[in-house]
This record gives C-alpha cells, structure tokens and sequence, in this order.
C-alpha cells in the first residue's frame, strides 16, 4: 500500500474521530433529494468533479461544483463523480450536496433523466454511506484496498438497503477475493466495479491493467453470485485525456469510463470524450490488446502468489519476440524455443526483407504445429516504415486475413494514424527511436492518444532499426518509469540477462543479435538467447 494512501487513511481516521461522521459538514437530517437512480445501468461516462489530488496538486482549485455539474450533464454524461475529501483533493460534503441540486434542476429545465451522483472517497464505515445518501448520493466508492471483507460487505449491503449502488475498485489478488464475498451477500443490480489504471503507489498509469482484470472480474461474480445469470458492470477508470483514448477504452468491453482530470480541467471538451467513449465499436485492435493483457495477467499471477497487476511487480520472464526472420526453419526453430512474437520485415531496403508469399508459408505451419501440439502459437508481426505504401497495404491485408496477428509502426506511426479509421482498427502498435531525451516526448504523444504499449529501438541515419546498437542505459531508465518496457536494440544471448535484471522489460525485440548473417539466424545463439532467460 502506498504511503499517500496510508496517510489520507490515517488521517481520515483522525477526521472522523474529531468530527464525526458528516466531518463537520452541514449534511440534511434526512434526504431532500428524490430516491436513488441506477448507477452507469448501460455503456456510458462518469465525469469528475475534482479540484487537485495527490499526483497532480492543483488541477481546477476555482472549480464551481454546481456550475461543473451543469456542464457536464449538457455534455450528455451518465453520472458524475464528486471528489469529497478534503485535504489532498480539496473536495467536500458542500460540493456533493451542489452538484446535487445542479443535475436536478437540468433534469428539471430540460426534461431530462436524472444523472447519477457518485460521492468518491476514501470510506471507512457503513456511517459515512449513510451520510452521502442525505446528501444526495446515488452511489459510493468502496476501494477494497483499505477495507476488510467483512467491512466492504457490510458497506455493500448498506448500499442495497438504501437503494444505492456499491461501486468497487479493485486491483489486487486479495481485492478479488474481497469481491466474491461481497456478491454473496448483495445483488449484483447494487454492485459496479472498477479497476484504476493509475496505480496508487506511484501514480504511474497502464492502460492495460483495467483490461487484464476486465474479465477475471466477470468469471468472480459469475461464480460466486447466487443470482441467475449474473452480470457485472466493469468500468474503466483514470488514464483518459483525449477522445483517440476515449475510444481505446471504449472498445474494450467496459460498461463504464471514468475521467477525472480531463473533465476537470477542460468541461468544454467533455462532451467528445464521452461520446468517443460510447459510440466506440469493438474493434480487432481491442480484441489483440485484451488477449495480451490476459496473458500478462496470467504471467504476473504465477509470478507473485498475493498480488497482480502492480506497476512495482514485474514477471518472471519477458515476453520475446525474434525479428527479421526470412525463413520458415528459422521461424520453427525461434517458435519451438518459446518466442512469444516472430516478426517479419517487408520494408524492401532491409537485409532481412521477406515477402507474401513466405509469411503464408510460416503463418500456415507455425499455426498447425501449435494446434497439433495443443500449444498457443506465436504472435506474427508485420514490420512497416511506410503505412501507405503498397508493402503496407499488403500487411494491412494479411492482418485483416489473420495471416498475421500485428503490425509494427516503425517511425510511420502519424501516417498510419492518418488513414481512415477502418484501417487503423487493426492491430498495432508503434517503434520509437530513441537517440535522445528529446524522443521522450514521442513516447508522450502515443501514450496520449491511448497507445497501450511502444517498442523503443536504436536507430542510424542510414537504418531505422537492426542496428545492434544499444539505446543509452539513462534513455532506458528514463522511459521505463513512464511505461512498460518493450526494448529493442543491441540485445544478445551475452548481455540479456544484465538487461532483464537491470531493466525488467515487459518485452524484448531480438533480430541481429540471434544471426549469423543478416536474414539468417543461427541457431545456437537462438538457443542461447532462451537459456539465458
């Protein structure tokens, strides 16, 4: 647990014990608003109304709390999130009870529903639930990092006494746990859940953390509710800026998003988030990335017995992908060994070129092999420098055919953007080269947009990668405290395992430091490379 989360804990606590349960507040002796609407009941957004927080101080620290809630509910949101504690996130009982009295009265003046008031804080007691429903709540947030089954589903059950709705953050392994016991006791129509992407330890953001749990979360309440055909509301909180991760998130699955600073800072843009999130189609990109992100789940689950999906736990062994392969024994051989990604380079100036017609080769054997020996096959990743190019458009059509799994943007990644949305639907992801701080902010931009992961490669004036160069271990450093490590450049069986345990990357890129000449691998050093993992 972290140490902001321990003081705002203990400090609560010591709030309450000073104060009482309203912490000073004025708070109505009985509710004046209407009884309770269903929270996120269908796809939709919940906006924020949060004037600072720990990782980011001062966000909106003017913030009208009644005038944010006005504009959110014109942007069409389906509940709005109002930040409640008072010393880290400057937030109050007043501020509730306003936003409130706002979305009522636009219900009111438009003729519309009523929106849902989520009061988000840090709670500790089935009191404190009682509190937020006089002041107008619809639903609360239990995060079940700070609270003991038995005192979460208590909280829970207070929730469905009074019509409320529970809304869960989980994240670790003993968060679940928590949660099969709370859908014991309460009906899943009173329960929603939710997985940050910001983890409170260090506030460093994965877009794929929320992914990764999405559906071990179902198969929780599937299993452990006493309903028929149980369903859960899963949704998507924090990480989201722009409509282009809007729409990343919204195609993954989630019922809901949360946006939180965002909104906060820019109530004008609300609407387009909201809209990006909701019309967002499932797409072949979102289904590529929930399949790693399972995978990478289940990888960190046999890693660390009590805990999953935390910034600060790392898995056993990388993910390995062997690039520039051109032939089909090559491809055998680096599959055989336990590559988790072969890829494939058709940018036509390449020593390590191939073509059409041997990618179907290996994309056909290398898929019965597995199905034969009852294995999961290997990722096939198309490299591209060029997105418009005809090489391009021909990797494009061999994703769309599942001949390949992926592409590889490599320094192409704005054009292919560029392209109609159809085509950038497809599995993906981005190279950044990195020769200098300044690349950083490249890294920046993609994360941005809602890229989930970026490989980071050497680059020369002549190559834009295969070079054998290493990136400066600073440069490393630098981006692996921004994302996950996906790393390219320089690696051999040699070096691989000071590179691990210095960097824990997530994932290496290995082409030139596994050959015998360029296109060719050799084999012993493929054999190396795996037993030096």
């Amino acid at each position: 647990m972290t140490d902001i989360l321990n003081q705002i804990v203990s400090r609560r606590r010591k709030d309450i014990a000073a104060f009482g349960y309203t912490l000073g507040a004025s708070v109505p002796e009985k509710r004046t608003r209407a009884e309770p609407v269903p929270f996120i009941a269908e796809k939709g957004v919940v906006l924020e109304i949060k004037r600072a927080s720990p990782s980011k101080g001062d966000i909106a620290p003017q913030l009208d709390a009644a005038q944010t809630a006005s504009h959110y509910a014109a942007a069409g949101t389906s509940a709005i999130s109002v930040l409640t504690e008072q010393h880290w996130f400057k937030g109050g009982l007043d501020d509730l009870q306003a936003a409130a009295k706002a979305v009522d009265d636009y219900a009111k003046q438009h003729g519309t529903s009523r929106i849902a008031i989520l009061r988000k804080d840090f709670l500790l007691a089935p009191e404190e639930i009682e509190v937020a429903y006089r002041c107008g709540a619809d639903a609360v947030l239990l995060i079940a990092r700070i609270l003991s089954a038995e005192k979460m589903t208590a909280m829970a059950q207070t929730c469905e006494r009074l019509g409320m709705t529970a809304f869960i953050e989980l994240r670790e392994k003993t968060d679940l746990q928590k949660l099969a016991a709370v859908v014991e006791n309460v009906s899943t129509k009173h329960i929603v859940c939710g997985v940050n992407a910001r983890d409170l330890r260090d506030f460093s953001i994965d877009l794929l953390t929320p992914a990764g749990l999405l559906g071990e979360i179902t198969e929780i309440v599937r299993a452990h509710s006493k309903e028929k055909a149980a369903t859960v509301r899963v949704i998507f909180e924090s990480g989201i800026r722009t409509s282009q991760a809007a729409r990343f998130a919204g195609s993954l699955g989630f019922t809901g998003m949360l946006l939180g600073e965002a909104a906060a800072k820019n109530p004008a843009e609300a609407a387009s988030l909201v809209s990006a999130f909701v019309t967002a189609p499932a797409t072949p990109n979102a289904v590529f990335w929930l399949k790693y992100a399972n995978e990478l789940h289940a990888q960190k689950r046999q890693s660390n017995d009590n805990e999953i999906a935390e910034s600060s736990l790392v898995i056993s062994r990388p993910f390995v992908k062997i690039c520039g392969l051109t032939n089909l024994a090559d491809a055998q051989k680096a599959a055989e060994l336990g590559a988790d990604f072969l890829g494939f380079i058709f940018w036509e100036k390449s020593p390590r070129h191939t073509d059409e017609k041997t990618v179907r080769l290996i994309s056909k054997t290398i898929r019965e092999q597995a199905e034969a020996k009852r294995k999961v096959a290997p990722k096939l990743v198309g490299v591209i420098v060029d997105a418009d190019s005809e090489y391009g458009r021909t990797v494009r059509n061999l994703v769309r055919e599942g001949v390949l799994d992926c592409m590889q943007l490599h320094g192409c990644a704005d054009d292919f953007f560029a392209l109609r949305t159809a085509e950038t639907d497809f599995p993906h992801y981005a190279v950044v080269n990195m020769n200098s701080e300044d690349d950083i902010a490249k890294i920046d931009a993609l994360r941005l947009r809602g890229e989930p992961r970026m490989l980071i490669d050497a680059s020369t004036a002549l190559t834009p990668g295969g070079t054998g160069k290493r990136i400066a271990d600073a440069l490393v450093e630098k981006v692996a405290h921004k994302t996950r490590l996906w790393l390219a450049g320089g690696i051999t069986p040699q070096n691989i395992r000071t590179i691990c345990d210095t960097f824990h990357p997530e994932l290496i890129d290995v082409a030139s430091g596994t050959e015998a000449s360029p296109g060719k691998k050799d084999h012993a050093k493929l054999e190396a490379l795996f037993s030096a993992l």
